[in-house]
């Protein structure tokens, strides 16, 4: 087997707004798209990014462990923009931190079971050849 993509869910009413945020803030790519589910990919990347719409309207007490992430030479500004974009359509979002070198954009309202995650690169290099 050969690894392809990560779903998460998305709540039903800003599955369009978060795809847009991801398409205009971040440049990525839509691959498929059906009636509940969307595959994007990121310019440069080789793993694609899967979004189910989600009636859930309660949330995973713990999903700060569960994240989309990003590497960033300025992780925390990075996310504090996505962060006005987000609130400047109506969903309240919030930055914090893991580290001094680790963030998370967390918007309740939308993001089901995974928060995003922006981090400095060199916390991936983890020096195993692959």
């Amino acid at each position: 087997m050969r690894f392809n993509h990560v779903a998460n869910r998305l709540a039903r009413e800003h599955f369009d707004t978060v795809v847009e945020m991801l398409a205009t803030c971040l440049s990525f790519v839509p691959l498929r798209r059906t009636e509940r589910a969307i595959w994007l990919r990121q310019p440069g990347s080789n793993i694609d990014l899967q979004f189910s719409r989600s009636d859930t309207t309660g949330r995973d007490a713990d999903k700060l462990r569960s994240q989309v992430s990003f590497l960033s030479d300025t992780p925390e500004h990075d996310l504090v923009v996505l962060q006005g974009w987000l609130e400047a359509r109506g969903i309240a979002a919030q930055v914090g931190a893991y580290s001094d070198r680790e963030f998370y954009l967390d918007a309740p309202a939308a993001f089901v079971d995974f928060v995003i995650e922006a981090m400095t690169p060199d916390l991936a290099e983890y020096g195993v050849e692959v």
